[in-house]
């Protein structure tokens, strides 16, 4: 894979791919749309065999190519969109291969992706269940451009179950089979010692015997070889290998029911949790955000130092501001890199130009180096600190001393194409090169022509003009029709091309062509010849080219944590802090509380080991959902580093969030949405653990109440058997039996309030939204929905009667005798107790205090219970 070896990769070489000719030798695929097409030819002037299909729009007249796939989605922005939870705005460009262990292997998944515009190459490899959820949750965030797999997965290999899965996940992505030969452990090793940088090298220990990942790396870096058209320079890539275990799983349904990245009304609307934190600046700051979001952390001490940093960025004004004008001007630094360490097969004046801009960049933001170092030289916290001193290695500046030996000093970055024409022209420094110099000084002459030749014609019609250029045009002639009058009504003849544009009028002259033309053979000959200056530069500091991992890993933490820091500005957050128990005072959900309108109503939530399955009730539109939503958007945000919306907060870290939230009620699809709430339970029931967060909403709502109350209660006790935190909102108040069952769990319900029309006399619900302990004692809620509407009164009446009569069967059933009350009330003190023992910061005075409030909350227990209120009943 390094410059040079491209033996594999030359014709004959009996190497077998995708396959339908395209006339340019190289890589070829099949694109189909709706059922797969399994036709296939074999390249004459390339790779030979194989299959490879693709789902993605109309299939172009002829067969595309996988370059041109890959050009086609990047230019026009084409992303995954309909089809993954986690899609941003930007464009899909990341390649991911996949390959499955065989036989007693079946469930050993190896995946190794790389983003066309990033040059890490990322593996991971574990163990999955019969669901695939790692492997689906994995590409919903990584939102893939492309997926390989073995062909022996594929069609070709009638279909694996997690093929068929992907497929049906990604419908929008383009799928291409590959080989298994291409899957080769021991080849994707020694491509990994090839190209792996040295400061990442102690992967290697890693993914020594990490055989599925290995075979993944070694057919994703064959296949980009040949898409690009181009090889990554040796010791120049990054690689990680990251296990599921490090971080907390959200899957992509949980992700879109909690619009984490996505809004589910309005895919450009940044009402969404990604939107209410993104105040970053740079590209590589939004991503680091966003897939922190998606995969937040789950090592406490880390995201302990990651909240140290944002307080001390909220407590130092000067670092704040500082530190958001020095971040604010840096470039995608992974995308600069990305092309840094690629060496193309083919030198163009394209290739030629596009070198001398990414040296441009390279400069720019090594310039920027010592300003950073500056704002963090300060510093106090351990991780603003270890940025610092990494930004301290000398070879930021050897680099940038060799880069201004061949580069001028003024050359940098400009937003604009003819600035950045000129700067590219005259980028490298006189006397480096004499025939650059001659062609230089024809460029000058070629421009200062023109600008002659556009004052003659002004002054030859009596008219204003000004020398214009666009990329496209090259320099043409502009000039106001306000206020000038035509000659004959219109332009002199000699004037081609004309465009109108308000109260301007673009045109060029047939001699302006000309000179355009000789200006564009004068830069070609320019860029050809910096070309070979700048590679010869690049050959020099290409050793030193990876301390750019280290800049690009320092500035999209600091963008991110300055956006995060930015958050808490603009809203009333809190520091969290983690322990065993979810306890949050006062929390407010975060994307609510950005949109226009009143402040949200908060609300107090606690879940204890001794108190783990919360079980809330209300009615339609009391808030219940937002209630769910908010909790669990407040672990996200303390789980990545964040302040929170609340008074004060406490989280006991999940290493799996899980919801299953209604989906809007339609008669038409009842079947359906039950299909699909039974598919999410038992996604749950299969994966969840004991340190698992789960959010539960409408479940059983497209059956009959009969049947969606058993499998409500089954689920219930299913769930009441593991130490998972459970949050279980329902209409069936039935479940609320469950706590006279089980000391764990807990009632609660959003209060209503109701008032009567002074005129009128007709009653009326407010909703409080309001978080209140108990069962709800809101009866019939759906018929007072019912009264709105132009049902007739007997009608609803007689279902008043009805309803009430079946109701106070079922009440009789509620009530708990006073033996399992006083058994609640020991079990509740119990768990406090243990509780405070593990996790109080309390001084003595004020540990007492508390104790003493325990007692009497046990004293008033045992009372309503019919027990004496005495503390000598409880037991050892």
């Amino acid at each position: 894979m390094i410059h040079g070896s491209t033996e594999e990769g030359t014709a004959g070489g009996g190497h077998t791919w995708a396959a339908t000719p395209t006339g340019r030798g190289g890589l070829n695929e099949t694109t189909s749309c709706g059922p797969r097409s399994t036709s296939s030819a074999s390249s004459q002037h390339g790779l030979d065999g194989g299959s490879a299909s693709c789902s993605r729009g109309p299939a172009p007249a002829g067969p595309p190519g996988p370059q041109f796939l890959i050009q086609t989605c990047l230019s026009s922005g084409l992303a995954a969109t309909g089809c993954s939870s986690a899609t941003t705005t930007s464009a899909a460009s990341v390649i991911v291969a996949v390959v499955e262990g065989r036989g007693l292997a079946r469930g050993e998944i190896g995946m190794a992706s790389l983003n066309l515009k990033c040059p890490e190459l990322a593996l991971c490899q574990f163990a999955d269940t019969g669901t695939y959820a790692k492997v689906i949750t994995k590409m919903h965030i990584l939102v893939p451009l492309e997926i390989l797999m073995p062909d022996t997965a594929s069609e070709k290999g009638k279909g694996t179950k997690l093929f068929k899965l992907i497929t049906e996940n990604f419908p929008c992505v383009a799928f291409t089979a590959i080989q298994r030969k291409y899957f080769n452990e021991r080849k994707g090793l020694e491509y990994i010692q090839q190209l792996c940088a040295p400061e990442f090298g102690t992967v290697l220990m890693e993914v020594q015997a990490k055989y599925y990942c290995l075979a993944a790396a070694a057919a994703l870096l064959k296949y980009l070889e040949f898409i690009q058209n181009s090889v990554y320079a040796a010791k120049s890539l990054k690689v990680s290998f990251k296990g599921s275990e490090q971080t907390t799983m959200i899957d992509s349904a949980s992700a879109t029911n909690l619009e984490l990245v996505v809004n589910n009304r309005d895919r450009r609307s940044e009402h969404t949790l990604f939107g209410v934190l993104n105040h970053t600046k740079t590209p590589g700051g939004a991503r680091r955000l966003r897939s922190n979001i998606l995969e937040p952390l789950v090592d406490v001490d880390t995201i302990n130092m990651r909240l140290d940093a944002v307080q001390e960025l909220l407590q130092d004004e000067e670092l704040f501001f500082g530190l958001k004008n020095a971040i604010g001007h840096f470039l995608d630094i992974d995308q600069l890199l990305s092309v840094l360490v690629q060496i193309p097969k083919q030198e163009t004046v394209q290739v030629a130009e596009a070198k001398i801009t990414h040296v441009i960049q390279l400069k720019h933001t090594l310039d920027l180096v010592p300003q950073l170092r500056a704002v963090l030289k300060n510093c106090n916290t351990s991780l603003l600190k270890a940025y610092s001193s990494s930004l301290e290695d000398n070879r930021f500046d050897l680099i940038l001393e060799q880069i201004k030996t061949v580069i001028n000093d003024e050359t940098t970055y400009l937003k604009g194409s003819l600035n950045m024409r000129t700067q590219k022209c005259y980028a490298v420094r006189p006397n480096v090169n004499e025939f650059l110099d001659i062609a230089r000084r024809a460029y000058t002459e070629i421009v200062d022509d023109i600008a002659g030749l556009v004052n003659q014609t002004g002054e030859k019609y009596g008219m204003l003009m000004r020398t214009s250029f666009s990329t496209a045009r090259g320099f043409f002639i502009q000039m106001k029709l306000e206020g000038v009058v035509l000659p004959e009504g219109g332009l002199p003849p000699e004037f081609i091309k004309v465009t109108k544009q308000k109260n301007n009028c673009g045109f060029t002259t047939a001699d302006l062509m000309k000179m355009n033309d000789r200006c564009d053979e004068a830069l070609r000959e320019i860029f050809h010849i910096s070309y070979v200056v700048i590679c010869q530069l690049l050959s020099t500091i290409h050793e030193q080219i990876h301390c750019l991992y280290k800049l690009s890993d320092a500035v999209s933490m600091l963008d991110m944590l300055l956006s995060l820091a930015n958050a808490c500005t603009i809203s009333d957050y809190v520091r969290p802090e983690f322990t065993d128990t979810l306890a949050i005072k006062q929390g407010r959900h975060p994307i609510l509380e950005r949109l226009a309108g009143q402040q949200p109503v908060s609300n107090n939530s606690y879940i204890s080991d001794g108190s783990n399955f919360v079980i809330i009730t209300g009615p339609n539109m009391s808030g219940k959902s937002t209630y769910l939503k908010q909790v669990a958007l407040c672990q996200i945000m303390a789980q990545i580093g964040s302040f929170v919306p609340a008074d004060y907060a406490s989280f006991r870290v999940a290493d799996q969030i899980f919801t299953r939230i209604g989906v809007d009620d339609d008669f038409e699809t009842n079947s359906s949405t039950f299909m699909l709430e039974m598919r999410e339970i038992s996604y749950i029931i299969h994966n969840v653990s004991d340190r698992s967060l789960i959010i539960i909403d409408e479940l059983g709502r497209g059956t009959s109440a009969e049947e969606g109350i058993g499998i409500c209660h089954s689920v219930c006790e299913f769930l009441l058997g593991l130490k998972a935190f459970t949050l279980f909102a329902t209409h069936f108040l039935e479940l609320c039996q469950l706590q006279s069952l089980y000391p764990s769990v807990e009632n609660q319900h959003m209060e209503v309030q109701h008032t009567r029309s002074a005129d009128t006399g007709t009653e009326r619900v407010v909703y409080t939204y309001l978080l209140n302990r108990g069962c709800s004692e809101e009866r019939h809620y759906g018929l007072r929905a019912a009264e709105m509407t132009a049902l007739p009164t007997s009608l609803i009446e007689e279902a008043k009667i009805i309803a009430s009569n079946v109701s106070q069967q079922l009440l009789a059933k509620h009530h708990s005798d006073p033996e399992t009350q006083r058994q609640r009330a020991v079990y509740h003190l119990a768990t406090r107790l243990q509780q405070a023992a593990r996790n109080s910061r309390l001084d003595p005075d004020s540990l007492r205090m508390y104790l003493k409030g325990l007692r009497k909350q046990y004293e008033a227990e045992l009372q309503a219970a019919g027990q004496p209120a005495s503390m000598d009943t409880v037991e050892e």
